[in-house]
């Protein structure tokens, strides 16, 4: 199978770099790197952005399920991407049937 290359690659990259760079991660760094886990997770390519985040999860101390559990709690607690000022992930885009006029 022919290694695949990933649209969103290059941001990703650049984010990954900067988890990399972190030895004490905020939840913002766990919120984007569980996403970005599960983003490339079976994807047929990326193989370094996928080395990098596993050796930024190792460096961190924990596993992946240790991850999952600890981003859990994060989004439970009221976290939304952004909040400090960063950008935001995913759509702005309202998708309720009663939108506010």
């Amino acid at each position: 199978m022919q290694d695949q290359n990933h649209p969103l690659y290059s941001i990703d990259r650049d984010l990954v770099d900067r988890l990399l760079a972190k030895m004490s991660p905020n939840d913002e760094d766990l919120v984007d790197l569980a996403r970005l886990l599960n983003r490339y997770e079976g994807f047929p390519g990326a193989e370094d952005l996928q080395t990098d985040m596993a050796k930024a999860l190792k460096m961190w101390g924990m596993n992946r399920d240790q991850l999952n559990s600890k981003t859990c709690k994060i989004w439970t607690s009221g976290f939304r991407p952004g909040q400090n000022g960063e950008e935001a992930v995913g759509s702005g885009f309202d998708t309720s049937e009663n939108p506010e006029t």
